[in-house]
């Protein structure tokens, strides 16, 4: 039997800052997400730490009660050290060539390293359905791996919330669906 791994982006949020909330449109999105999800017999949710991607779940696991497992591997990478003007062509150059690396941040190479092992953790521990609330970039970068077709164009073209369910037969992906979130 197939496990399925249902990768979130984080709702509609305020800012990047690690302690960012979610704007009143997301909290109101991760109410319709947890409406969404809800028939689901998640066996686990596994979140980022950071505020944003805690509060899109929050209202899943109050309405299964579920305990959310913090994983850190799962924060947004991180670009750079410093805040940059010309942040998105960087950003661009790190899926043009996943070696490239500003000071004090992350490649794509790492991240997505750091990314996949996260999730590969959840699905060896999982019987049939898993929940990963993480950030566009690495969502991105994730997804990436798994199917090259998901780049930067990718990145741009995400909502908040997105989602993604991945089908593993064992440890090996057998499917990528984009999951529509209707009203979001």
């Amino acid at each position: 039997m197939g496990k399925n791994l249902y990768l979130i982006r984080h709702c509609e949020a305020e800012g990047q800052a690690h302690d960012a909330s979610l704007t009143s449109k997301g909290r109101e999105q991760a109410v319709m997400l947890a409406d969404f999800l809800k028939d689901i017999s998640f066996d686990k949710l596994y979140c980022s730490p950071y505020t944003r991607a805690l509060q899109s779940v929050e209202p899943l696991a109050l309405q299964l009660d579920k305990q959310i497992t913090i994983d850190e591997r799962l924060e947004e990478r991180k670009l750079s050290e410093s805040l940059l003007d010309n942040w998105m062509k960087e950003l661009e150059k790190t899926f043009e060539d996943f070696s490239y690396k500003l000071a004090g941040g992350e490649s794509s190479t790492e991240a997505a390293y750091r990314g996949v092992e996260a999730v590969m953790d959840v699905v060896r521990v999982t019987k049939e359905n898993a929940l990963v609330v993480t950030h566009g970039n690495l969502f991105t970068l994730i997804l990436n791996h798994f199917d090259r077709f998901h780049g930067f164009d990718s990145w741009k073209s995400l909502t908040n919330p997105d989602c993604y369910k991945l089908i593993f037969d064992n440890d090996t992906l057998t499917s990528i669906d984009h999951i529509i979130l209707s009203d979001h």
